[in-house]
């Protein structure tokens, strides 16, 4: 991927650049790289929730599984009066 470096930029931009950065946090990088994607529309990158790299490797539930889950280890949430005397 190429590279480019910016010179002369006006320091009120500079300054709102940032503090978008700080604010999303984001990098600056990042931060102007999305306003030149919306700018164009060109490279627009898909939002996918936080947790969907790690649901790639574990899975994921839908309501059935997380259901029968909770169902199973009911059990557990019982308290044996027995055992705390």
């Amino acid at each position: 991927m190429g590279q480019i470096t910016l010179r002369g930029m006006d320091p009120e931009i500079e300054r709102v650049i940032r503090r978008m950065a700080k604010e999303g946090g984001k990098s600056i990088n990042r931060v102007i790289q999305d306003m030149i994607c919306q700018h164009t529309g060109i490279g627009k990158r898909k939002q996918r929730p936080a947790a969907d790299s790690l649901r790639k490797l574990a899975g994921g539930w839908n309501e059935e599984d997380a259901e029968e889950f909770l169902e199973s280890i009911r059990v557990c949430e019982q308290i044996d009066e027995e055992m705390w005397k």
